[in-house]
């Protein structure tokens, strides 16, 4: 197979792992399905491997399959982000921009920026965990995620953003809620309603509880931060969450702790060899000065 035949091949196995079909990979190399099959094929038999397994009209990446698209997304985020400062440059930035984020709540003011001087850009946000986050921006399912916490990655470059306390809150009839200042032993024994497995706040909320050997009833583990919310108004315990996106509600009650500085730190990443692409660098760069005001 000649450079040029390989490298178009290599295209067609990228374009499909990624897009989840052939069918789809055509389209967005705008090229015949059957072109794409080909050149898959011709990869499997020249080099004796096996890159997909077939599940009907499903493709699941073999080992060997996932091994190679680490290496083809290398290669071709590069020349993806070349185009993207190519067409920069020539149409005053336009493109598609892919965040991954842990809430709305911190990454709202830099999008607003971002969106007011590039109003041409497609801006695409999904929320999830700081793990999950941090495995799509690998993957390249991204252009920059906004995690909790320091991401120690050879890989990835990260933006510490900034510093929010954690907050203890509860139904306004919970027994603590009338008390004006309480210290960290008074949660011994107390039930909470808690997020899932990978949360860094849990993390961090049960560290403190764990060097300070006061010991809780994780009582319901819920999904979302949204979901904590609505059980502790219900009476069901206790909740914790980052000030910055506990919001004020007449059932709800913020507890004062008064001997504990609990606190997460909000952290912008994105994959190294990517950060001086255009648009992530803007991005990146609007999200420091946002930073510098509020902190």
């Amino acid at each position: 197979m000649s450079g040029l035949s390989l490298l178009a091949a290599l295209k067609a196995f990228d374009a499909t792992a990624r897009a989840g079909s052939m069918t789809a990979a055509a389209r967005v190399l705008a090229i015949q399905q059957p072109t794409v099959s080909s050149h898959i094929q011709r990869l499997e038999v020249d080099f004796g491997v096996e890159l997909f397994h077939r599940r009907g009209r499903r493709l699941e990446l073999t080992s060997f399959g996932r091994t190679l698209l680490n290496y083809t997304r290398r290669t071709f985020s590069g020349e993806e982000d070349a185009h993207a400062l190519l067409a920069a440059a020539k149409n005053q930035y336009v493109g598609r921009l892919v965040i991954h984020a842990i809430g709305p709540h911190n990454v709202l003011p830099v999008l607003k920026l971002f969106m007011k001087q590039f109003p041409q850009v497609n801006v695409a946000v999904g929320v999830g965990d700081s793990r999950t986050i941090t495995e799509k921006i690998l993957d390249y399912q991204g252009d920059v995620g906004m995690v909790l916490n320091h991401v120690a990655h050879p890989d990835l470059f990260g933006a510490a953003y900034r510093t929010q306390r954690l907050v203890i809150f509860g139904n306004t009839q919970h027994p603590l809620a009338q008390r004006a200042t309480l210290k960290l032993r008074d949660l011994q024994g107390q039930r909470f309603v808690i997020r899932e497995e990978g949360s860094t706040t849990r993390r961090v909320f049960e560290q403190e509880l764990k060097e300070r050997g006061v010991e809780v009833q994780v009582a319901l583990e819920m999904g979302s931060r949204e979901s904590v919310r609505e059980a502790v108004a219900e009476g069901l315990g206790l909740g914790v969450v980052a000030e910055t996106a506990y919001r004020p509600d007449p059932r709800l009650v913020k507890l004062t702790i008064s001997d504990t500085s609990m606190a997460t730190q909000v952290h912008f990443i994105c994959r190294k060899e990517r950060h001086q692409a255009p648009l992530i660098s803007i991005f990146l760069g609007l999200a420091h000065s946002v930073s510098q005001k509020i902190a």
